[in-house]
């Protein structure tokens, strides 16, 4: 058996009746055409696949076995991907309800991969992506306990960590020595990287605030586990101890990012030795420092009892790199110059970013909601024009609007009578964000246009998921959720690659992630619970990893370690595929969903 049937069947327990390839007695073999959500359906959910290349028909749902039919449709209308040209039709099985294992079979074509109806089905795919984060972790031995068969030992202790020229001061002189350990490594890399924390941790402590009843017992198997205090903080907090340790005593600043002075090889994290600089402070690292800070103050007040005193510390460091900045808005990281200038030259992640009017936004939308103090609020200004850009690492000022709705009614007077304009804001971008979405060749909000399938794609699905959910609590109207649920089918199957891009999770899951556990650890299966980048138009040119045969952007994906561009993993794309997952668990009896409404 290959590898990738050794994923996908570890997972299916269908006595091998659907192996790739195989044609059952009187039944029809295995097709690649239809793509859906290869995990499975809510029961009172849409119900959606999508057959490429497909005439008109009919469809029938059946049991694995393909001796009951239990559901017969009728193919949609043809429809042209806007993209690559290619056709489609829609099985919309939405009307069907009842818990089980199903296929879906097309005469003449064949059967999907197997999915299951019921009740929390996308829990363990949360859970695992939650995981993930856990498997990232350094400055610490993975046991099997914990890990399984990805157990391994501790990497990058980052007990001596050097101070590199860049950032260097009188009192932390270069080559001077500090500790800053723990962590988690940032993508397939080792390195840590401030910015790209910043959403992250701030993604996160979002999911949490905006569901914490249901965090109560949603536990992922790590070593805090039943300490009273929520797995998702706990695994949060691996993280965030490190930034805190990131920024300077004596001043407030915050250093841009740990790191090797080039990458590592593709080795284990113990067998990666190279020294580690922090280098040079940098304005967008220290909002983004403060955004999260202040909102870890928040989140963690509750939780004085286990966490004596944390919730204090993150505030004061949350002010202080406030204070810093606003002494140091030019102090932006630019690391060709950097190298220029110091020794030796650091040629890792830049996540440099020239415009930092979106970290000033949501660093001050923070400290405003924890503090309650107007200075915060009127520091800046908050509402440059009627947008709502979607999240990614260099434009975070959404952040903070999805914090000022949240806490709608705990604002003080000024930032009330912003309320409505915000919230018609946010409400207008979903509704944006949805326009056409039913005409759509996979019928979804991703993917409508080309622009979408950049470096990272997979999580400009799971955020505008996250939008549509912010709209959704806003208005409680289901098509926003329906839609938002309509990305994570896409993120788990239902794309032109017929991949699931979350990794252990589904009949035809990423197998080869450019990650350096991964590759190096001599399992045939990836650390599971990591969500690969996916498609993107530009990534031949990018990472030129041989192998691309597509000529399409929404096809334009390898499942190969090489394939940086399209097949990285990064803890800034695993965090709104948990917060999609998780939020929709969450609301799936909330009376969201309904079979059918578009």
């Amino acid at each position: 058996m290959n590898k990738r049937n050794v994923a996908v069947w570890a997972r299916n327990v269908l006595g091998g009746l659907l192996l790739s390839g195989t044609t059952l007695v009187n039944g029809q073999s295995l097709s690649e055409a239809i793509r859906l959500n290869q995990i499975g359906f809510y029961p009172n959910a849409p119900k959606v696949a999508v057959v490429v290349g497909a005439d008109a028909g009919t469809f029938q749902l059946m049991t694995p076995d393909q001796k009951k039919t239990v559901y017969t449709g009728t193919l949609g209308e043809q429809r042209q991907n806007a993209i690559s040209g290619k056709t489609t039709r829609l099985a919309d099985f939405s009307a069907f309800k009842k818990n089980g294992t199903y296929v879906l079979v097309i005469p003449g074509v064949g059967h999907s991969y197997p999915f299951e109806i019921r009740s929390n089905v996308h829990r363990e795919a949360a859970i695992g992506s939650l995981k993930g984060f856990y498997y990232q972790r350094m400055s610490t031995e993975l046991p099997a306990k914990f890990a399984g068969q990805w157990a391994r030992l501790a990497g990058h202790p980052d007990t001596r960590v050097l101070i590199h020229p860049s950032a260097a001061d009188d009192k932390r002189p270069a080559g001077s020595v500090i500790s800053s350990p723990r962590g988690w490594y940032d993508a397939g890399d080792y390195n840590k990287y401030i910015v790209n924390s910043g959403i992250t941790v701030g993604t996160l402590l979002s999911l949490y605030e905006d569901f914490p009843a249901y965090f109560k017992t949603f536990e992922i198997n790590i070593p805090e586990s039943g300490n009273n205090v929520p797995d998702l903080l706990d695994e949060t907090l691996w993280n965030l101890r490190w930034m805190l340790t990131m920024q300077d005593p004596n001043g407030g600043g915050v250093y841009h990012k740990l790191t090797n002075p080039s990458f590592d090889g593709m080795v284990m994290p113990d067998k990666a030795l190279k020294d580690r600089y922090v280098v040079q402070k940098s304005v967008t690292a220290a909002l983004d420092f403060a955004a999260v800070m202040a909102q870890s103050a928040r989140v963690f007040k509750p939780f004085n009892k286990e966490l004596p005193g944390l919730a204090d510390s993150c505030l004061t460091a949350a002010v202080k790199a406030w204070e810093w900045a606003k002494k140091n808005p030019d102090k932006l990281y630019r690391q060709d110059e950097m190298n220029k200038q110091f020794d030796p030259d650091v040629s890792t992640g830049t996540y440099g970013d020239n415009n930092t009017s979106d970290e000033w936004i949501w660093a001050a939308a923070e400290l405003y909601v924890t503090t309650k103090n107007d200075a915060y609020y009127t520091a800046i200004n908050l509402f440059p024009d009627d947008k709502t850009p979607l999240p990614s690492w260099n434009q975070v000022r959404t952040l903070g609007y999805y914090t000022l709705a949240r806490f709608e009614k705990s604002l003080t007077a000024t930032g009330k009578k912003d309320l409505p304009a915000l919230r018609q804001m946010l409400i207008r971008n979903a509704h944006n964000l949805i326009q056409g979405a039913d005409q759509h060749a996979y019928r979804m909000v991703f993917g409508k246009v080309a622009s979408d399938y950049i470096w990272g794609s997979s999580a400009v699905a799971a955020n505008q998921g996250i939008a549509l959910i912010q709209a959704y609590k806003l208005t409680n109207d289901k098509k926003y959720l329906n839609y938002a649920l309509a990305n994570l089918d896409y993120l788990l199957g239902r794309n032109a690659t017929g991949y699931s891009f979350l990794t252990g999770y589904g009949d035809k899951p990423v197998l080869n992630p450019h990650h350096r556990s991964s590759v190096a650890d001599g399992i045939d299966a990836p650390v599971p619970g990591l969500l690969s980048g996916g498609p993107n138009g530009n990534a031949p040119r990018q990472d030129k990893c041989p192998g691309y045969t597509a000529t399409s952007a929404d096809e334009m994906f390898i499942d190969a370690s090489c394939s940086y561009a399209s097949n990285e993993i990064a803890i800034n794309w695993n965090a709104p595929m948990v917060y999609l997952g998780a939020a929709l668990e969450a609301l799936q009896n909330d009376g969201g969903f309904t079979a059918g409404s578009k």
